[in-house]
């Protein structure tokens, strides 16, 4: 639906200040997540290396391999600030690669990248010809009045890249190639759904204001919480998600299990989104502040 693409391209003029032509630079999709899996069919062959970061969304990977490809893992370590290195990929890798993955906000450290990093990954990206593919799933989801960059904002973003974007669900602007792949899959969104999109586009700022104030309030009743409880964490500046160092003797799966056994708390171990994400556990702002706080207290019940 034509009219469904102008509400995307229009939201992002009023949203990134970047201009779009809803003719051919705008896709939408059933969800973000099918997109990010299929794009590996329109450039991946048997072979062909993606550079993924981990850890990270497991449909990178998953997503490289249904087309053949070969997963480079980019580390994500708090050495870095858990931003993929860009100078520790191998030159030859860097050359024969077709994908980078990027995320930000991240999932599942919800760190943020900054338009200078941007920057620098498009350089790269022009260096050695590689698409590189942003997912900005979450980038309305952010604190304290800073917003997170869209990837599209960046000079030369368009000449290599493109930005999967989530809202309600819906929508992401892509190039052609996926868009071949994608009619020959379905049948496109539920109509019912784009005309919801529609609508929602064109709503201000107040409703999206009321979401991010939820989340702050949930983020500033679990972080305080758990930092008082003797645990290793930083809050995040974006996304629903937190990043928690686990306790010395425990492993990522090994809290993760004494928590739930114990205190009947459900978490997700770091190493689920990869080997680099050991050592971690995620959580999630997910449910009302009362019930976070709650969270902590059975965890100070319990120990660790």
């Amino acid at each position: 639906m034509l009219s469904f693409r102008k509400a995307i391209a229009g939201w992002y003029k009023r949203r990134f200040n970047v201009t779009l032509d809803p003719t051919n630079e705008v896709l939408t999709l059933i969800g973000s997540k099918e997109g990010i899996g299929h794009i590996h069919l329109a450039f991946v062959d048997p072979g062909d290396i993606v550079l993924v970061p981990s850890p990270g969304y497991p449909v990178y990977p998953v997503g490289t391999g249904f087309s053949g490809g070969v997963s480079h893992i980019m580390p994500l370590t708090k050495a870095n600030g858990f931003l993929p290195d860009l100078n520790a990929i191998p030159k030859e890798v860097a050359k024969k690669a077709k994908l980078m993955w990027l995320n930000s906000p991240n999932n599942p450290t919800s760190v943020i990248m900054t338009k200078d990093y941007f920057k620098r990954a498009i350089e790269f990206a022009q260096d050695n010809q590689i698409i590189i593919c942003h997912d900005a799933a979450y980038s309305e989801i952010y604190y304290d009045g800073k917003r997170p960059a869209s990837f599209m904002e960046v000079e030369g973003a368009k000449d290599v890249g493109v930005e999967f974007h989530s809202l309600s669900k819906t929508y992401n602007m892509t190039g052609w190639a996926l868009g071949k792949v994608k009619s020959q899959l379905d049948s496109g969104v539920f109509e019912a759904v784009q005309e919801a999109g529609i609508t929602a586009l064109g709503l201000d700022e107040s409703v999206t204001d009321g979401i991010r104030t939820i989340y702050q309030e949930r983020r500033d009743t679990l972080i305080p919480g758990l930092k008082q409880l003797g645990l290793e964490v930083d809050a995040p500046p974006a996304a629903f998600y937190i990043w928690v160092t686990v306790p010395k003797g425990y492993t990522s799966a090994s809290f993760t299990a004494h928590l739930l056994e114990k205190a009947g708390i459900v978490t997700t171990p770091g190493n689920g989104f990869g080997a680099p994400g050991e050592g971690y556990i995620r959580m999630t702002v997910c449910t009302t502040k009362e019930r976070l706080a709650e969270a902590v207290e059975r965890i100070k019940k319990i120990g660790f």
